[in-house]
């Protein structure tokens, strides 16, 4: 990128956003619109392969189908197109006919093909990822009759979840919201009490929520989750988030998730904003700073690719999920705006460069789950299922459209 002034880039950063915007309404909310419609059982079908094969018997899972209602609410919140609204209509259909849980509250974690659920438990991370795509909804639509579900379950949260001694939240409970021994988010992740991946995620939640609705008490508890990243989450050498703890904070993991680094970076800074607290809001600029620097000097290769993550002792998982790339350009356009050091700005460059070169699938639509150091894509990786969804890569492309307006406003204004 040249001098963010220079007439050459204002060109540069014109065709970037039609790039994202072609990305986002063609390649991603595009494939979702025509290939993830369940049109024999309603909502959304649970798994299809690379290839396009859909599984007829699979399940659905909770994440996927908030993230469907997140990602087609923002779509609708910016262009005001009813297709986009009918997808999110759909979705929020699906998770109150089939996902929530008429006798306890909450949702279930995943239910079948036909809607009957097959694992009841509570995991807060599906409830906060509920939460976050409700709120969306409100914002998108002005439709306030959703929001006493939210309340629900932020009050449920609020009530079952939090930790009163030591602060956060447990990973999961029981249909009955009692305490249960299967707490792990995935088979990837360790059984422990407490992760970072659940408190990001509800911190990310409850900022969406204070957008549209501010009672009492919920103010506190974001400005707790706030803090609870700075004291504890965010390792204060290494400036690398700690993944999992005990219920008293000890970290229980030596591993480097780099894509959730960038990701909280900018989510973090994005918190502390909504919440307006200009003290706190100088501890998390220098947080988001300090994990966008060594993001970009540990996790980054040199085509603009982030990679997976690494382990305690150095060992480098060079892989690129689709996940972090997304995250990435956001995350490095974050620590733009908040330093106007030009190698940030370079690095989002880069990571968009990399995701239409080698991560959007120009053949089937949407985005490949994984591709080697090389750029080589993992075909036995699903296009989707309960975890691959739009949710990433859409808000990616929100994300950079809406701060590269800013980025040529302000270069104009000064």
């Amino acid at each position: 990128m040249n001098n963010v002034t220079g007439t050459q880039n204002m060109l540069d950063f014109v065709q970037w956003q039609k790039s994202l915007t072609e990305e986002v309404r063609e390649q991603i909310l595009g494939f979702w619109m025509k290939h993830a419609v369940d049109e024999t059982n309603g909502g959304f079908i649970g798994y299809m392969a690379s290839d396009g094969v859909v599984s007829e018997d699979a399940d659905k899972g909770l994440v996927l189908n908030a993230r469907i209602l997140w990602s087609f609410s923002s779509a609708y919140r910016i262009y005001k197109e009813a297709p986009y609204l009918q997808m999110a209509e759909r979705a929020l259909g699906a998770l109150q006919e089939h996902f929530h849980d008429q006798e306890y509250g909450g949702l279930y974690w995943m239910v079948d093909k036909g809607g009957q659920p097959v694992q009841t438990k509570k995991q807060v991370y599906g409830q906060a990822f509920v939460i976050y795509a409700l709120a969306e909804y409100v914002r998108a639509t002005g439709k306030q009759d959703v929001l006493p579900w939210a309340e629900e379950i932020y009050r449920l949260l609020e009530k079952h979840a939090f930790d009163p001694v030591h602060l956060g939240y447990i990973e999961a409970l029981a249909q009955n919201w009692q305490e249960t021994d299967d707490l792990s988010l995935s088979g990837k992740d360790l059984n422990e009490r407490k992760s970072m991946n659940t408190h990001l995620h509800v911190l990310e939640a409850y900022t969406n929520l204070y957008r549209v609705w501010k009672p009492e008490g919920l103010r506190d508890k974001l400005k707790t989750l706030i803090e609870l990243h700075l004291d504890y989450i965010i390792d204060p050498q290494s400036h690398h988030f700690k993944l999992f703890f005990d219920d008293e904070w000890n970290s229980k993991s030596r591993h480097i998730s780099y894509g959730h680094d960038i990701e909280g970076s900018w989510l973090l800074w994005e918190a502390a904003e909504v919440l307006g607290d200009k003290r706190l809001e100088e501890r998390v600029r220098e947080a988001a700073i300090q994990m966008a620097h060594v993001t970009l000097a540990e996790g980054v290769d040199a085509d603009g690719g982030i990679y997976n993550e690494a382990d305690g002792d150095g060992h480098l998982d060079a892989a690129k999920d689709w996940w972090p790339q997304a995250e990435t350009m956001v995350g490095f356009l974050n620590a733009y705006e908040l330093t106007q050091e030009q190698r940030y700005l370079d690095a989002a460059w880069s990571s968009w460069q990399f995701i239409i070169a080698y991560v959007s699938d120009k053949e089937m639509g949407e985005w490949h789950w994984q591709v080697s150091r090389e750029g080589v894509a993992d075909e036995s990786y699903p296009k989707i299922d309960p975890w691959k969804c739009p949710y990433h890569n859409s808000r990616a492309c929100f994300e950079a459209i809406e701060r590269l307006t800013r980025i040529k406003i302000n270069a104009i204004n000064n």
